[in-house]
């Protein structure tokens, strides 16, 4: 199980630094987003571009997920030499984050 089969993503920026919202489709998939998609894992997943931190802020009333990443652009929109210096398509990135099997989640 993928983040893209619990939720969808959108994503920011501001210098060089990437704002991602992680929102659950449905109200009984939120807990085990919240559990899942940690700080670590998603520092992880983020770590070959560059991602030096990363900060999690939980909005539970919308089922949401705002993860900020430090130092994960290239420099920024005005010094990145990456097609996508904005980061728009590290959205997708976040989606493919593996969060184990379905099995996994079944288990007490």
């Amino acid at each position: 199980m993928r983040v893209y089969d619990l939720a969808h993503a959108r994503a920011g920026d501001k210098g060089n630094t990437s704002n991602i919202s992680v929102t659950a489709y449905r109200a009984e998939d939120w807990p085990l987003l919240r559990a899942k998609l940690t700080e670590s894992r998603v520092h992880e997943a983020f770590r070959h571009l560059g991602a030096t931190a990363v900060r999690r802020y939980e909005l539970p009333n919308l089922r949401a997920l705002n993860f900020v990443i430090e130092a994960v652009l290239g420099g920024g929109v005005t010094r990145s030499l990456r097609i996508d210096p904005h980061g728009k398509a590290l959205s997708a990135l976040m989606l493919t984050i593996e969060l184990g099997t379905h099995a996994d989640h079944l288990a007490p």
